[in-house]
């Protein structure tokens, strides 16, 4: 697989969701506006999805 390739299938939506939550919420946490707690707690329900659903993804195909 071409590298071009790889690059296109990382942009979508949901890596982009992703990417986005994950920043926002490790910006909430530096600046302590959630605790540590809450962020881990976020982070590994979107991380837990996001791998969730590629899972799926490739064992359907």
């Amino acid at each position: 697989m071409k590298m071009i390739d790889k690059i296109i299938k990382l942009i979508n939506v949901k890596s982009i969701v992703t990417i986005v939550l994950t920043s926002v919420f490790s910006y909430l946490s530096i600046i302590g506006s959630i605790s540590t707690e809450q962020f881990l707690m976020i982070f590994t329900t979107v991380i837990a999805f996001y791998f969730g659903t590629q899972h799926e993804k490739k064992g359907d195909e």
